[in-house]
């Protein structure tokens, strides 16, 4: 789920050892994580409040990048400035996405979720056009941004006039989407070549995004003193995995190939979490579905071409 915050390029040293396990199989991973993290969503709401869902996930998945942190001896970035500018960070790329997702899935499938995540290149290609000047568009990339917005309409069947569709749900998916970009794009201007690692960075970013959460929560919900156990358990694996060892995983990916082909992760999510829905939860699957999902990720891929630099 796209929470990729990389911050300036990966320094490169030749003394660095290879990791074990190579990054297609890394990748592989890591699209499967993200794309099962929907459907971990929808069963921590069947015996939480999505604001719960949220706090525990980004707690477990805090406790994963301070475990990581420990590790390697990383320090938690400071200045107020930077702390300032992470606090907006952590609200757009966590605690908002987070949350929105969580109440949309009480009302929308899973496989729609996962679908809706997919046009957050086309939200992030039209906000960039607009936020980053040294960002020009091309004919490709206004293409894919008019197709992939057709695939949306495609997968919300907009020719039967969305029926049987919560339009509620399905808004604040796409709103959580949104976030995403706007949330990278703050980033890429405020927090681009600072002095701390992408690992100290993104563990703040998941302590304040917490720290958010544990403010609003109790205003919201009321403990239960009843557990439910597979919900429970839901929730440690989405934020254990589907936030923690994700994040992890994708800035090993980004640190090796690139954030261009670690970007890639996007276009497998929508699938895995459509089968992972399909199969598993029995949602329910029309045609449009598939076929307007297959539609945002073609769009969705040509917002990413550049063109090629003339020498």
């Amino acid at each position: 789920m796209s929470t990729v915050t990389t911050t300036r390029p990966p320094v490169r040293t030749g003394s660095r050892s290879r990791p074990a396990l190579d990054w297609r199989l890394r990748f592989g991973v890591l699209s499967l994580i993200w794309g099962f993290s929907f459907l971990l969503i929808k069963v921590g709401t069947e015996g939480y409040a999505p604001f719960q869902v949220t706090l525990g996930r980004l707690v477990f998945g805090t406790a994963v990048l301070a475990a990581a942190m420990a590790v390697k001896r990383e320090r938690l970035p400071r200045g107020t400035r930077t702390w300032a500018h992470l606090t907006v960070a952590a609200f757009f790329l966590n605690a908002l996405p987070f949350s929105l997702f969580a109440y949309a899935e009480l009302t929308i499938p899973s496989t729609l979720a996962g679908i809706c995540n997919a046009t957050s290149p086309l939200w992030g290609m039209a906000l960039s056009l607009v936020a980053l000047s040294e960002d020009r568009p091309s004919r490709v990339r206004v293409a894919g941004l008019g197709l992939g917005f057709l695939g949306v309409l495609t997968v919300l069947g907009a020719w039967q006039g969305f029926h049987g569709l919560d339009a509620s749900g399905t808004a604040m998916a796409l709103l959580a989407s949104l976030s995403y970009p706007i949330g990278w794009i703050y980033v890429r201007r405020t927090l681009a070549g600072t002095g701390p690692s992408h690992l100290s960075l993104t563990g703040a970013q998941l302590l304040l995004a917490t720290a958010q959460l544990a403010v609003v929560t109790p205003l919201f919900t009321t403990a239960s003193s009843h557990l439910p156990v597979v919900p429970l358990l839901a929730i440690v694996a989405l934020g254990a995995l589907g936030t923690g060892v994700a994040m992890l995983v994708q800035y090993g990916i980004v640190a090796e190939v690139g954030p261009t082909t670690a970007q890639m992760v996007t276009y497998f999510i929508p699938v895995i979490a459509t089968a992972a829905g399909v199969a598993i939860l029995g949602e329910s699957l029309s045609w449009s579905t598939p076929v307007g999902a297959a539609i945002v990720l073609a769009g969705a891929a040509l917002t990413q071409v550049r063109p090629k630099v003339k020498h």
